[in-house]
């Protein structure tokens, strides 16, 4: 996600680009340029150059952009699935070298993450991140939203959305405004990279609406074919993000949130 607050700001400077806040937290810039440098892989997606970074800001190499195209999709979607392919350490491990904190949101108000990795996807993603943002979020929900979501956790917790597959490079945060289309290609900015589930930052590009999204995903999928019913799962990969929505733009995402949570069961019933 990609807002500015009062104390949080970007400035274009010759051919660098500036993200500066007076108030980030602790090791936030620092985790982002970590994490663009982790997910610079051969063959993979491109990132944005890191060229510098201390306490209050983030120096960039500018980004000139482009009108987005079929072919420039096709071709993120197979360089994603590389970046993915390249790997992480565990469940929720953190971008390498990378040993302080995370955060996930807008650089005006970044929600803090864990980096607590674990033996299978589905406790990952209960423990370190739908149980934290489901307390904080729980005000804005029904009942029977806080209840769904909770099942959800549960059924995670016991494996039921478990499969073969070992853990990502993710991005982490791959809506389509952390997406720079350029004349080089596809760009990715903004990550909150950790080791997850492949289908999490496809889900992501799903959430919003993204230019060419057909695309992409066929090209994904030429580089590495997805399990047979990922669709089926978006729902369960987006409720983090929805639940991040809600705690930080309040109830107006709560009905989508709960709709989400909703599916996931569904999904779950399915398989």
């Amino acid at each position: 996600m990609h807002t500015a607050g009062a104390l949080a700001f970007h400035t274009w400077i010759m051919e660098t680009f500036v993200k500066r806040s007076l108030t980030a937290p602790p090791g936030f810039f620092a985790c982002e340029a970590a994490g663009l440098q982790w997910l610079s892989v051969s063959g993979g997606a491109l990132c944005v150059e890191v060229l510098g970074h201390d306490d209050i800001s983030l120096t960039l190499r500018r980004l000139e952009s482009v009108s987005p195209t079929r072919e420039a999709a096709s071709e993120f979607g197979g360089a994603l699935a590389r970046t993915h392919d390249a790997g992480a350490d565990g469940w929720g491990s953190p971008p390498e070298g990378w040993s302080g904190p995370g955060y996930f949101g807008p650089l005006s108000h970044p929600l803090p993450i864990t980096f607590a990795v674990h033996d299978t996807w589905g406790r990952f993603y209960a423990d370190e991140r739908l149980a934290p943002i489901l307390e904080r979020a729980h005000p804005v929900l029904t009942d029977s939203a806080a209840r769904d979501i909770s099942d959800v956790i549960t059924r995670c917790r016991a494996g039921e959305f478990d499969d073969e597959d070992t853990p990502s490079r993710l991005h982490g945060d791959l809506w389509s405004g952390n997406l720079m289309w350029t004349g080089d290609g596809v760009v990715l900015i903004d990550p909150a990279a950790c080791g997850g589930h492949r289908e999490t930052d496809l889900a992501m590009l799903h959430l919003f609406g993204c230019p060419y999204l057909s695309e992409i995903v066929d090209g994904y999928q030429s580089a590495h074919p997805l399990r047979p019913g990922w669709r089926d799962r978006i729902a369960l990969h987006q409720l983090y993000p929805l639940l991040a929505h809600v705690v930080l733009f309040g109830v107006g995402y709560a009905q989508q949130t709960h709709a989400a949570a909703r599916r996931a069961l569904g999904s779950a019933d399915l398989g």
